[in-house]
């Protein structure tokens, strides 16, 4: 008699990780906390958030004291709106944060890193990077040129590169020589590894989908810069304040983003 023998099924496991993207909150300024405060807990409302990236000019341009009351305000609508969830947060440094550095990495943390995307495990990498004045760090670049094709990564940083048919007001974007500073350092075999790049500044939403630059065939490019009172651009529908809504689909070794625009 013959047996047939079953054969065994490999179970495919669908990950899905949500998380949310706000740029340029510009507490201090007019009324930017007010609209920080409407905006944040929106945005991780819904789809059980597991990482929140605030891009950069999360404070106005103060200084001294009036600055570090800037910070505390931000830093305490963060914590209010997150703690409870168990929500991890990581902010950028922004152009108006520049000059007080020193009070930033106090209430924010370094101005470049790496971490562990959360919700991941391990899979991707979240790298932060500063461009404060509108060029990269010696620290940021030499992080870039670190970088391993063992994982998958999702970058932010303040100001936006300068990508074939970026629309955005000219004079907040990088030059095409910072530009090529970043994308260069990228080791060969890590650009197709590299997801998304989320910059801000702009104070606008843009996005670039395919081939940004020589190269990244599979990176996708954001500017998300409108989460505050300051210069956001206006509409015949009223002004675009908002934030993203973005998702990482992770299937085995096949990593996707998805990303859209939320007006607030």
């Amino acid at each position: 008699m013959k047996v047939k023998l079953k054969r065994k099924t490999t179970t495919t496991i669908t990950q899905r990780v949500n998380f949310a993207v706000v740029g340029d909150s510009h507490v201090g300024y007019a009324n930017s906390l007010n609209i920080f405060k409407g905006l944040l807990p929106k945005a991780v409302a819904s789809g059980n958030k597991k990482f929140v990236i605030f891009g950069g000019d999360n404070k106005h341009g103060s200084k001294g004291t009036v600055a570090e009351s800037d910070y505390r305000a931000f830093k305490d609508t963060v914590t209010r709106n997150l703690r409870p969830k168990k929500i991890p947060y990581k902010a950028s440094i922004g152009n108006w944060e520049d000059n007080t550095r020193v009070l930033f990495t106090k209430y924010l943390g370094p101005v470049q890193g790496q971490m562990n995307f959360p919700g991941t495990k391990g899979k991707v990498k979240y790298v932060w990077l500063d461009n404060a004045p509108g060029k990269f760090s010696t620290a940021s670049i030499s992080l870039l040129k670190s970088l391993s094709p063992n994982y998958y990564y999702i970058i932010d940083f303040h100001w936006p590169l300068k990508v074939k048919g970026i629309t955005v007001d000219p004079t907040h974007v990088l030059s095409s020589q910072e530009t090529a500073n970043f994308f260069k350092a990228i080791p060969a075999n890590v650009r197709n590894n590299v997801v998304g790049i989320f910059t801000h500044h702009a104070h606008t939403f843009y996005e670039n989908l395919n081939n940004i630059y020589p190269g990244f065939t599979k990176t996708k490019f954001y500017v998300c810069g409108c989460s505050g009172a300051y210069k956001c651009k206006c509409t015949s529908s009223g002004c675009g304040r908002g934030y993203y809504d973005a998702t990482l689909t992770i299937n085995n070794n096949q990593i996707n983003l998805a990303v859209k625009t939320v007006k607030a």
